[in-house]
């Protein structure tokens, strides 16, 4: 602690007054205070004795700090004289003005100095690109293509040039400068493209393949192929510049190889002319198999050829494949790997789908049993397509490339496949060649030897239906159809889960074939009466009663997979609706057929002249024909119960039609009325044996089903009304008013209004007679 560390502490009491005199919590005594005093006097003679050595000892510190003090208030004092002129100055003169002026002066010149160097450097820049513009074209007169590409290559850099360009604003050169390198571009694309044809070479009659490694153009000297193809990869142009090649490759060699039904190998050949111009050649030749002793390609038949084509050696084929990519990946992409996996990119989807269409998806087995056979092709196929990738024609990564061991593994749902095609086509071939008509002379009876013995040859017509007490005639496209799609789910029964699912679609598609190809095949015969119609028919029934059957029946049997998918029960209704559109059409048909020919009575009107009953007997007999018609073609084929409600519709429209028509008549004569009770009477007994059909079906139906028997009047409401009306129709209830007639027609002619209002009355009491029939 310094002398004069104690001018700057603080004077603590205990230290003047020791313990001993006073205590700290009691206060002090006068005694005390006074004894303080002096000891705080001579204490503070002490420190004035202190501070006073301590100034005398540093005295010449003191003295420079002091005349320091002194000169730096003369200097300030100075400055301020100084400042003092310069504002007076100022005052008196405005040089601030100049000055400001002066600086801006300088500010312009320094940036139009530095503007002009920058456009400076800017013709400079472009003049040089300019230049290395036109250095490109003369680097491609005499040949130096790596040169012109590399100088593309760095001209694309420098003039921002994207693939998609951004609409700025920009110096107009720049523009022009892009033009011309797009220009340039162009040319030496062009030239490359040019070159790489005229190296590679396809000669589809010899089945030659020749690259030349040097080139020549107008105006240039000789030029390597590798250099050809490198000014390509540096200009960015190899994708194009090789798809050229790439397609005809695939064109002429890949697919003659592949496609051809005899076995080919390939020939390799290295040749050098005496110019120093090396080419090589690849060759497609025929096996020794395939000639004669005179070195000529034996001539096959198509059955040969076929069974060469399902002889294909898989390890031949691959070899034979493996040496066309080789020649290319030395001959064209000279070893290197990233042009040789480009040009693969190029060809491999093709050349994949080839060797699958041709060779793969014909060795798939025929049957299951057959599979192991096929595990020798997978292995073959696995190490073709690792030397692919040794070679980086695909890639070692991407599962994707892998397209010919993924289709091998897959070759389950390959063969579920190409059965399922197997079992389309053949539903198909059923459809389109039947001709939906029944053998001559086959009835549902077979009374007769003969039908008995067409009946026995063609019980596959004949079939049971589920859910229905009776039996029916169907095409044999149908039973066909039906049989196969049995066949098809007793396989999915018991196949494995990817098998089984294609096979289960194979039997729903093979249904819905029916319903996609029948209706368009037979469009004519559907729009009128026939035998077809009514198969059809029945054969829409028959489908649509087997497909709700099939569930119940192989459910159970199905893998577990398959089982919550697999649904039968949503094609029935289709079927069903078919069958009855095609019965309602048939049976419209039929009464616009009979409205046609009841039209020809003319409303049975005036009767009781020849002329008239004549026209409306050939009506009815035409009403008769047609329905006769109709028994023929529906009795024998359509169910017994859906023939009953078929022809009771048919008939309950031409009655109906034939009693409104009488009971709209104004007014009948005696005779007329007679005529029109034989009209009803003929109509019924010329239909009396299609009456007694229709009983004989309702008997059947009856007994099958246990409910009482119906008779024909209930069967047909309006045929009661007919008959009904016959009896109203008689003679002798209309004679009085013929008598009356006769004797009204001789009165004088004075009495001619009572005369009308006495024939009004009695024609009014007729119409009121017969309007008692119910209808």
């Amino acid at each position: 602690m310094t002398s004069m560390d104690v001018l700057f502490g603080s004077i603590d009491v205990r230290e003047l007054l020791s313990t001993q005199d006073f205590e700290e919590s009691s206060p002090l005594s006068a005694p005390d205070l006074r004894l303080l005093i002096d000891r705080l006097q001579v204490r503070s003679i002490h420190i004035k004795e202190k501070v006073r050595d301590y100034i005398l000892s540093h005295h010449k510190e003191f003295s420079e700090i002091f005349s320091r003090c002194s000169e730096s208030v003369s200097r300030t004092e100075d400055i301020y004289t100084d400042v003092s002129n310069v504002l007076r100055l100022i005052s008196d003169h405005p040089i601030d003005v100049e000055i400001r002026d002066t600086v801006a002066e300088i500010r312009s010149k320094r940036i139009e100095l530095k503007e002009k160097k920058e456009l400076l450097v800017l013709v400079q820049t472009i003049e040089n690109l300019r230049g290395r513009l036109r250095s490109v074209r003369e680097d491609l007169k005499i040949g130096r293509l790596i040169d012109a590409a590399e100088a593309v290559r760095d001209l694309k850099k420098a003039l921002l040039i994207r693939e998609e360009m951004v609409e700025e604003r920009e110096p107009l050169v720049f523009g022009l400068l892009r033009n011309e390198w797009i220009e340039c571009f162009d040319e030496i694309q062009k030239v490359l493209v040019r070159l790489m044809e005229n190296a590679v070479q396809f000669e589809p009659e010899t089945s030659r393949m020749r690259v030349k490694f040097q080139l020549s153009a107008s105006g240039m000297d000789l030029v390597e192929l590798h250099t050809v193809v490198k000014a390509m990869d540096v200009v960015g142009v190899f994708d194009y510049g090789i798809a050229k090649v790439a397609d005809l490759m695939v064109k002429y060699v890949v697919t003659p190889a592949l496609s051809n039904r005899c076995p080919y190998t390939f020939l390799e050949e290295l040749n050098q002319d005496t110019k120093q111009t090396a080419e090589a050649t690849l060759k497609l030749i025929p096996s020794s198999d395939s000639k004669d002793f005179n070195g000529k390609q034996k001539p096959m038949t198509s059955i040969q050829a076929l069974d060469e084509a399902e002889k294909i050696d898989g390890a031949t084929l691959y070899s034979g494949l493996i040496q066309v990519i080789n020649f290319i990946y030395k001959s064209i992409c000279f070893q290197n790997d990233r042009w040789m996996r480009c040009f693969g990119r190029l060809t491999w989807p093709r050349i994949s789908e080839l060797v699958i269409s041709n060779f793969l998806s014909k060795a798939v087995p025929d049957d299951a049993s057959k599979l192991v056979e096929f595990q020798k092709i997978i292995k073959l196929t696995s190490e073709f397509e690792t030397v692919l990738k040794e070679m980086n024609f695909i890639s070692a990564s991407d599962s994707n490339d892998e397209k010919l061991s993924n289709f091998t593994q897959n070759v389950e749902v390959h063969f579920a496949f190409r059965k399922k095609n197997e079992i389309l086509a053949k539903a198909r071939n059923l459809l389109l060649l039947c001709d939906f008509v029944l053998p001559p002379d086959y009835t549902r009876k077979g009374t007769s030897s003969k039908a008995r013995g067409i009946a026995e040859n063609s019980s596959e017509h004949d079939v049971d239906l589920l859910f229905l007490p009776e039996r029916c005639l169907v095409s044999k496209a149908a039973s066909q159809l039906m049989e196969l799609v049995h066949q098809t789910l007793q396989v999915v029964c018991l196949s494995s889960p990817r098998v089984a699912m294609e096979f289960y679609h194979a039997a729903r598609d093979a249904l819905l074939l029916y319903e996609a190809i029948v209706p368009v095949k037979l469009e004519k015969q559907l729009d009128s009466i026939n035998q077809v119609a009514v198969l059809v028919h029945n054969d829409c029934l028959y489908l649509s009663q087997e497909i709700l059957g099939l569930a119940f029946e192989y459910r159970s049997d199905f893998p577990s997979s398959i089982k919550e998918h697999a649904v039968f029960v949503d094609m029935a209704p289709r079927f069903h609706q078919m069958s009855e559109e095609i019965l309602q059409r048939q049976i419209q048909l039929v009464c616009v057929n009979l409205k046609e020919a009841i039209d020809g009575a003319d409303g049975f009107q005036n009767t009781h002249q020849m002329q008239q009953f004549e026209s409306a007997k050939f009506a009815i007999d035409q009403v008769v024909f047609n329905l006769e018609k109709v028994h023929i073609i529906w009795e024998p084929f359509l169910l017994p119960s859906t023939f009953k409600r078929s022809m009771c519709m048919v008939l309950d429209s031409v009655f109906f039609r034939i009693a409104k028509d009488m009971l709209l008549l104004d007014d009948m004569a005696a005779e007329e009325t007679l005529q029109l009770q034989r009209l009803i009477h003929l109509t019924l007994e010329n239909l009396s044996s299609l009456f007694e059909s229709l009983i004989a079906a309702n008997r059947r139906e009856k007994l099958q089903e246990g409910f009482r028997l119906l008779q024909l009047d209930e069967l047909i409401p309006s045929l009661r009304k007919l008959r009904k009306l016959a009896g109203k129709l008689s003679f002798s209830s209309c004679m009085s008013i013929l008598n009356h007639t006769i004797s009204w027609e001789n009165l004088p002619l004075s009495s001619f209004c009572f005369q009308c209002l006495l024939v009004t009355d009695i024609c009014n009491r007729v119409n009121h007679r017969l309007s008692d029939i119910p209808d």
